[in-house]
């Protein structure tokens, strides 16, 4: 068991006093190590002006891809060199300013490699029309005579799977110029509900006056307190009741630009032009929508504990997140016990994934803990080619950090399996993807808790976690994916999406997917106008498939042992080599079929059945005392 050092103990000290701890008093082994990227901020300069230096150097390839195998190669390798150096840059460049976000020096690194990243796409923008441009056959046969070109066939299948919705160099402008009035719906919506909007002053649980804010609102669902909850709940929701013929105004503003840059391009649909971009089938989002509906089931069955547990007369949305069996003393972790846990139930993924896990842990891949103006939240960066992924996190000791870093370590390895195995047009992958690695270490950190816990009430705590995951990961974001689809529909087929007919809608789904057990407050009713994910354009759907495959893959792991982790790490080693579907596949995983939407309802059961038992088991023991 690793423990953190007097040094460690000392800023512990300091969280308990509520003083937040400059960038220099944590400890050097909890803080990422930027110069792994670039030993200082001299060398960044250098590479920095390389790529000034190199980007006129576009200007020669234009108008010359079709000329030979040759000229397509370089142009190609040219902008790869580019784009390594790019992204290299940026990475240094953000780590720096989320690490200190009052150095005014990264600040401006950040924004130098911004426009810099603006001005080479805008002078490589030529490439991927011109490629289309070439004709076929031609290009195949570029492909196919030139073994450094064979790369890139999946790369440019891609460009021509899509080229007939790819419009004339003169549109394709005009689709730009507009990206600045078509994004003003959502523009708007962000700084009204994030700026501008005056919540209520209320009195919390702790009888103090606290002006409700969207983060109060979120603790305060989990409150024990359940009139606060409720005044928590109305007062939320108050201005989007209030203001709810602007935020549907916004909201079909919103949604008739997505209408009509797909119409521009030739889709069908908004919805198939936005699953187009990974190749996606319409069929997936279909099965997910009709075989969650066909098992809703486990969720009513959890509605209804609830509302027993809880020993109320009604049920309703305020309900939904406040905690049965948490202890008041909630146990606490430091990021070193935190690691440890993290290792040992990851364990079936294998020496191999455990020992880059623990180079990440062991090598200051992570920035740990809260400082002085240091970014709030946690994040993985992502893949950067030639560079190990970073993990942001915010540590507070508590179970819920576990999770975050069990979360991040899944973005990361996946980033950094990536990196090793793709060369540079496939080291990345889709949120379709993306969301599947992270879940699935969640998972498997769960069983390992659950498979330890030390009593019955810890094991309770536990289960009720799952089930909440299952709730807000899977079954929550099923519920928005199928108000989404039906409000693009409506759209699309001329009928007006008036505030009655959404607030109905949403109603309507919302009492499907929760059950007779569930009373619904008006207030619900305008939760619609708040979710800023409806703007993303058919985004959180894959929130619920990527928890499905992960829920599949990490059983198939703990029943079937090698084989199925082998195929989990090819997952992880694909990038974007193929369609998302299709690496999924290769790992065990159909997402056009039930399968993965029936692993999580019948995992949801049986945690259900043994969250009965062992409620029961309890009640048994106090009843014979």
């Amino acid at each position: 068991m690793l423990f953190p050092s007097d040094i460690n103990k000392k800023f512990f000290s300091q969280v308990a006093s509520s003083s937040i701890p400059t960038r220099e008093e944590i400890e050097q082994k909890y803080k990422w190590d930027v110069s792994h990227i670039y030993l200082t901020d001299s060398a960044w300069e250098e590479d920095f002006k390389w790529v000034e230096n190199q980007i006129p150097g576009y200007a020669k390839f234009q108008g010359a891809l079709a000329n030979s195998s040759d000229d397509f190669l370089n142009c190609l390798k040219f902008n790869e060199a580019v784009g390594i150096k790019l992204d290299r840059l940026s990475l240094y460049a953000m780590l720096s300013k989320d690490s200190d976000m009052k150095n005014q020096n990264s600040q401006a690194m950040y924004d130098r490699i911004q426009s810099l990243s603006a001005k080479a796409s805008s002078m490589s923008s030529f490439i991927n029309p011109e490629i289309l441009e070439i004709p076929e056959v031609k290009l195949r046969l570029m492909l196919s005579s030139n073994s450094e070109l064979k790369v890139y066939s999946h790369y440019v299948d891609n460009l021509i799977r899509v080229k007939s919705h790819t419009l004339s160099k003169e549109e394709e402008k005009i689709l730009a110029l507009a990206e600045n009035v078509t994004s003003t719906p959502y523009d708007a919506y962000s700084i009204f509900t994030n700026a501008d909007i005056k919540f209520p002053i209320i009195i919390d649980d702790s009888d103090s006056e606290v002006e409700v804010s969207h983060a109060r609102f979120y603790s305060a669902m989990h409150s024990k307190d359940r009139e606060y909850r409720q005044r928590a709940f109305f007062n939320h929701l108050q201005p989007y009741k209030h203001y709810i013929n602007t935020f549907t105004t916004l909201f079909n503003g919103n949604l008739k630009s997505k209408i009509f840059i797909a119409k521009a391009r030739g889709y069908k649909s908004t919805r198939e032009a936005s699953l187009s971009r990974n190749n996606i089938p319409l069929s997936v989002y279909d099965n997910l929508i009709e075989n969650t509906n066909r098992n809703l089931l486990p969720l009513h069955r959890w509605t209804a504990i609830k509302k027993k547990m809880l020993g109320v007369t009604e049920l309703h949305p305020y309900d939904v997140y406040v905690s049965l069996f948490r202890s008041d003393e909630e146990k606490k972790y430091t990021f070193d016990e935190a690691a440890q846990l993290v290792n040992s139930a990851l364990k079936p993924l294998g020496e191999n994934y455990l020992s880059v896990l623990n180079t990440a842990f062991n090598n200051r891949w992570i920035d740990v803990y809260e400082s002085t103006a240091k970014r709030s939240g946690a994040y993985s960066s992502g893949t950067t080619f030639g560079v190990h992924p970073y993990v942001l996190l915010n540590w507070t000791n508590l179970l819920n950090d576990v999770f975050t870093l069990a979360h991040e370590m899944g973005h990361n390895m996946h980033s950094f399996f990536t990196g090793q195995y793709q060369p540079y047009p496939y080291a990345n992958y889709s949120i379709f993807l993306a969301e599947v690695a992270s879940t699935f270490n969640e998972s498997l950190l769960l069983e390992y808790l659950i498979k330890n816990s030390s009593s019955d009430r810890e094991k309770l705590y536990l289960i009720e976690i799952y089930l909440n995951s299952i709730t807000t990961t899977f079954y929550r974001q099923v519920m928005f994916a199928e108000f989404e689809k039906i409000v693009y529909e409506k759209l699309e087929n001329g009928n007006a999406l008036t505030p009655n007919f959404l607030k109905e809608l949403y109603k309507d789904i919302y009492q499907k997917y929760w059950g007779p057990e569930m009373v619904i407050d008006v207030e619900e009713q305008y939760t619609w106008a708040r979710i800023p994910h409806f703007y993303y354009n058919f985004y959180v759907f894959q929130y619920a498939t990527g928890f499905s495959a992960s829920e599949i893959l990490s059983q198939k792991i703990l029943e079937n042992g090698k084989d199925a982790v082998d195929k989990y790490l090819n997952y992880l080693k694909s990038g974007s080599s193929d369609y998302p579907i299709n690496i999924l596949r290769k790992a065990g995983v159909d997402m056009s079929s039930p399968d993965p939407i029936l692993a999580v309802t019948k995992k949801m059961d049986t945690l259900l059945n043994e969250m009965e038992f062992l409620i029961n088991k309890l009640e048994l023991a106090r009843d014979t005392k």
